[in-house]
């Protein structure tokens, strides 16, 4: 037997196919550049396999390698995906933020005359908890951040739109319930028209609008954004680069 294996070279496949491992492996946790980390994984598994089937053959030696190979081969791919989901997860929270946790609805008085807040934790149908609500209402985001439209002035007098026309004036507050600062800003915020276009807010130079700035631990910020007349709904997004706002009130 050993006479045999002393005559018969290793599987050049098998090497290879273990090299490409390696490479494969090393390379999985790199965002991007893992794509082709899969590919080359997926050669090496090839590879390897012709290198176990000529081995059996008798044709070569390294049968051990060419199956460490394929183990290799198939524990740097599924680390790609692994680690792809992982790229994909933080990129999502990214550029949509934080997610919504939590709505307080407005108060609300009972028989007896007693008020209460009514509070929903959001769950798999959490779009439908937190668009349309009433104005008053209170989104908690997991980052320990709450938002909430407060107010609705239709007859605002010392703002008008660029050409003149008249806007909404919305009362908006941010409250950092959690440890660390967190962000406002009024570009945070989009107003929605009957037809479904979607606007900024018109730029004021009120004392009492929305800037952007940080708020600490503990603090609380209120201001008004104006919105073109007609608008029906606002609408927050967790960042200003998200597509898909995480909550939306009903202004009509």
């Amino acid at each position: 037997m050993g006479k045999h294996d002393a005559g018969v070279s290793k599987s050049a496949m098998a090497i290879a196919g273990l090299i490409l491992g390696i490479i494969a492996l090393i390379t999985s946790w790199m965002p991007f550049l893992n794509n082709m980390s899969f590919f080359i994984a997926l050669v090496g598994v090839v590879l390897a396999i012709v290198g176990v089937v000529s081995t059996v053959k008798g044709t070569h030696s390294g049968k051990a390698l060419a199956i460490v190979a394929i183990i290799i081969n198939i524990v740097a791919m599924a680390a790609v995906l692994a680690a792809q989901s992982a790229t994909e997860t933080a990129l999502n929270k990214a550029i949509n933020g934080p997610s919504v946790s939590n709505v307080s609805e407005s108060t609300t008085t009972d028989d007896s005359g007693s008020t209460s807040d009514a509070s929903t934790a959001a769950d798999s149908d959490q779009q439908a908890a937190t668009t349309d609500l009433a104005v008053g209402t209170s989104v908690s985001l997991d980052n320990g951040l709450s938002v909430s439209v407060d107010s609705v002035n239709n007859s605002v007098t010392n703002v008008t739109n660029y050409d003149g026309s008249s806007v909404v004036g919305v009362q908006v507050t941010y409250t950092n319930n959690g440890s660390d600062s967190a962000n406002y800003n009024m570009f945070d915020w989009k107003g929605e028209d009957s037809n479904g276009a979607q606007e900024d807010p018109v730029a004021s130079s009120n004392e009492d609008t929305l800037q952007s700035g940080s708020l600490a631990a503990g603090g609380s910020k209120s201001g008004m954004l104006y919105f073109k007349d007609g608008t029906v709904k606002v609408l927050y997004f967790g960042t200003i680069v998200s597509n898909d706002a995480a909550a939306s009130w009903d202004i009509a």
